[in-house]
């Protein structure tokens, strides 16, 4: 749920202390929707609440507060002789993901309850300090497949490549689900030391974890994978030729490319969008046809694909049509559609992407899907139009230059506070990757603004 604004939120505050358990619970939930700073110590004096339900919607609550001063009393409540509430109160201290809570945290990393040791390792991976890490390699070892997940998804999150060696060993974890976590991980860090044990995972009968396996080994771009990606492209099951064709994508090659191009025909759509993609990253300008032959894919997650992939190949021959697409039913093409022609830096754009812009959160540019079509997907696509608009302008060749731009820019950028300035921008997939990280709107705004202008329109 979005948080919301309360002005007065005394009958809230007073509610906690009703004699019945159900009023003050549903306070302490409503509290949390809310998440406003102003009740956080209330809510502190209610963590000794007599019911222990009441007791964990309070500590829930608590972390969507943000008060630093919260941690004292959700700490308090990692004692507490309810599972529940003990689990509650982790998960709260890892939105705050203070340093200071990893002794607290630590202490229940051998907690009897498999609801609270999960909650712990996570709150563990958000903090992610030295100290945070080291407890995580010691939940390694838990009886618990779920918590070791939990353990290995904590060590991703904390950005360390010490933690591999620890990371190799749960490649050979008795729970699939762990070894696909460990996968990941291998994959992010780009451990080519773990390639031929996720190969030999590969190979295996089981197939469950092979999808991690395959994301990871494109990831990490060794060229001995190659042959091993290009066999399980011939998977009967679509999710693994979906995530075959992605690694194909990312490792690249001579002979990478064919392959992808006859996946383009896959019967089934994920693999047809996944190899719309991968062609992106490998194709020439001679595949400008059978991308443009995607467009007319009767589901949106191909187009989608190849939207990307003819901004990402720079085939500017493409662009006209991919001007249609900004009226595409789904969210997601539109979306792809403004990143490519800003990529190709298309200025017969511009009429378009200024309408996108001017219609506050670019929601009423298009028709939307109805509800129960086959092509409907769901997406925050929506949301993340608004950024990708201000992104193609400030790329198009002579935006800087065109005051029609430049007062589209300037007013729109006129209507945000300086929080929503200051947040990350929502960019398209090509633009988000751990290597270059998304940049604030207000450095979107201005790159695409030009001083002269702001000058005159008074800043």
């Amino acid at each position: 749920m979005l948080r919301g604004h309360v002005e007065d939120l005394t009958p809230l505050l007073v509610a906690l202390s009703d004699p019945v358990a159900g009023i003050r619970q549903t306070a302490a939930i409503a509290l949390g929707i809310l998440g406003d700073p102003r009740a956080a110590s209330t809510l502190a004096t209610a963590l000794d609440d007599p019911d222990p339900a009441v007791r964990a919607c309070v500590a829930e609550a608590l972390g969507t507060t943000g008060r630093p001063e919260s941690r004292g009393a959700l700490e308090h409540a990692l004692v507490d002789r309810e599972a529940h509430v003990r689990a509650k109160a982790a998960e709260a201290l890892a939105k705050l993901a203070d340093p200071a809570s990893v002794a607290a945290l630590a202490a229940l990393v051998q907690d009897p309850s498999a609801e609270v040791r999960p909650a712990v390792a996570r709150a563990l991976g958000r903090i992610g300090t030295p100290e945070a890490r080291a407890a995580l390699e010691e939940i390694l070892s838990d009886p618990s497949d779920r918590v070791r997940r939990e353990a290995v998804l904590g060590l991703a999150r904390g950005g360390a490549p010490e933690v591999l060696p620890a990371v190799r060993r749960m490649l050979d974890d008795p729970s699939r689900r762990v070894r696909a976590a460990a996968a990941v991980l291998a994959g992010r860090y780009r451990d080519r030391v773990a390639v031929a044990r996720l190969l030999e995972l590969l190979a295996t009968p089981e197939t469950w974890e092979k999808p991690s396996v395959l994301v990871a080994l494109g990831r990490i771009g060794d060229p001995s994978a190659l042959p091993a990606v290009m066999a399980a492209v011939e998977s009967p099951q679509h999710w693994i030729r979906v995530c075959a064709v992605h690694a194909l994508g990312e490792l690249g090659g001579p002979e990478a490319r064919p392959v992808i191009l006859r996946t383009l025909t896959d019967p089934a759509w994920p693999v047809r969008g996944a190899a719309a993609v991968a062609l992106g990253l490998v194709g020439t300008p001679e595949d400008l046809g059978v991308l443009l032959e995607r467009l007319r894919d009767p589901h949106p997650w191909p187009r989608r694909g190849a939207t990307y992939a003819l901004g990402s190949l720079g085939l500017n021959a493409a662009a006209p049509r991919i001007r249609e697409e900004l009226s595409d039913p789904a969210s997601e093409v539109r979306l792809a559609a403004v990143w490519a022609l800003g990529r190709l830096g298309d200025d017969g754009a511009r009429e378009e992407l200024v309408h996108l812009l001017r219609s506050g959160p670019c929601s009423t540019s298009a028709p939307t899907a109805s509800e129960g079509e086959p092509d409907t997907l769901r997406s925050d696509a929506e949301t993340r139009l608004f950024d990708a608009v201000v992104q193609a302008l400030g790329r198009l060749p002579h935006g800087l230059d065109d005051p029609f731009v430049q007062g589209a820019l300037l007013a729109a950028r006129s209507q945000l506070s300086d929080e929503e300035l200051d947040r990350g921008a929502r960019l398209p997939l090509p633009e988000l990757t751990p290597d270059h990280p998304a940049p604030t709107l207000r450095a979107l705004f201005e790159g695409a603004i030009a001083l002269s202008f702001e000058e005159e329109d008074g800043g």
